[in-house]
């Protein structure tokens, strides 16, 4: 097996119901494949797989093979803070014949040594006979694998690569430089691929590949081929993007994002909740920019203007807004408000002038001002 270039973290897209919508990862995974992508992951982190049963994991892995067809290489998600059910899941995927790997993360909570890691993934190779990928994510897990046990691990034949993803380039410096020639390192990070690549990795298991499968492959692609031009170009164009999806916790932005392409429906499963305001106004920014979703037509943006009264806490005050506010409604009409017994919103008024007029001459108001958006 050879894995190389772009494959994607699939996310898991859920019915309001909480059911996983097997039509729209059925959908999401052709689209993948149709646009390019080098290789799939389902079940990892950015696939909410901590909060799936074992039959709906096992479940979103059977999908991913039957639709992918043997078209691109699959790598199942199986992770466990428990050796002994990491080896279970490992085994039943590797059993599974359209999987090629099998991504499993460092023991999460445990916090276990250096040696209790490589005993931890050690136990698990030995156990199957397909390749293993290792995944250090220590922001999520509370514990690095190290350079040092990462070369010991490479020595057991089927460790066939690590998912680095601890942020420290200095470390997958030495990450490349410590490993044998064939020993696949991919980044975790997004942001970061182009320069694992002039380390010597060879791709990334990427989150924003789930909204740009094709843009992602490409720009991968360029920077194996050595056409750093062009890799630059795209990274450039689509770093804003690949920044904003950990705007908030992952994947609560690309989920957002495919929700605004009409991919998904914007679904989470406890302990995650719906992205705040003021971050989702961001990124519906930063999705325009790039050309995922469309920029208001100018003769459908309404040039009304409210005046927000408030008095939930602190001084009486009064802030004047435009109607298409991003911040305060993502330009979905007028902004809610608290109840009338804490606020309340006044207007539409035509012209910021009326709406000053109305704002100035509210009784008992010591503090007025207007919102950016003004």
């Amino acid at each position: 097996m050879q894995l190389r270039g772009c494959g994607t973290a699939l996310v898991t897209p859920f019915h309001q119901d909480g059911s996983i919508d097997e039509s729209a990862l059925c959908a999401l995974v052709a689209w993948q494949v149709e646009s390019g992508i080098d290789f799939l992951v389902p079940c990892g982190t950015t696939g909410e797989t901590p909060t799936l049963t074992h039959d709906e994991w096992l479940r979103v892995i059977d999908i991913t093979i039957e639709v992918v067809g043997g078209r691109v290489p699959i790598v199942a998600g199986a992770t466990s803070n428990s050796t002994q059910d990491a080896i279970a899941k490992a085994k039943q995927v590797a059993a599974r014949p359209g999987v090629d790997a099998i991504l499993t993360a460092s023991p999460y909570y445990n916090k276990p040594t250096q040696e209790g890691q490589y005993q931890h993934f050690k136990a698990i190779a030995e156990a199957v006979e397909k390749p293993i990928i290792l995944y250090n994510v220590p922001g999520r897990t509370g514990a690095n694998l190290e350079p040092a046990t990462l070369a010991r691990l490479a020595e057991i034949p089927n460790v066939a690569g690590v998912k680095e993803a601890s942020g420290n380039m200095t470390q997958i410096a030495e990450v490349c430089n410590v490993v044998p020639d064939g020993f696949i390192v991919l980044s975790g990070d997004d942001a970061v691929t182009l320069p694992l690549i002039s380390l010597g990795g060879v791709g990334v298991i990427s989150v924003a590949s789930n909204e740009i499968p094709h843009e992602m492959a490409e720009m991968t692609r360029a920077a194996l081929d050595n056409n750093w031009d062009q890799a630059r170009t795209l990274h450039r164009k689509y770093l804003p993007l690949m920044q904003a999806n950990f705007i908030e916790s992952s994947p609560l932005p690309v989920k957002a994002v495919l929700a605004m392409m009409g991919k998904i429906e914007e679904v989470y499963r406890l302990p995650l909740l719906p992205m705040r305001r003021d971050t989702r106004s961001k990124l519906q920014k930063v999705a325009m920019e790039v050309g995922l979703i469309p920029k208001p037509a100018s003769a459908s943006v309404s040039n009304d203007f409210y005046v927000y009264e408030s008095w939930v806490a602190g001084p009486h005050k009064s802030v004047l807004h435009r109607s298409s506010c991003g911040q305060c409604n993502h330009g979905k009409g007028r902004p809610p408000g608290f109840t009338a017994d804490h606020s309340r919103w006044h207007g539409p008024y035509s012209t910021i002038v009326e709406a000053r007029d109305i704002s100035h001459n509210m009784p008992g108001v010591l503090i007025r001002s207007e919102c950016k958006c003004v």
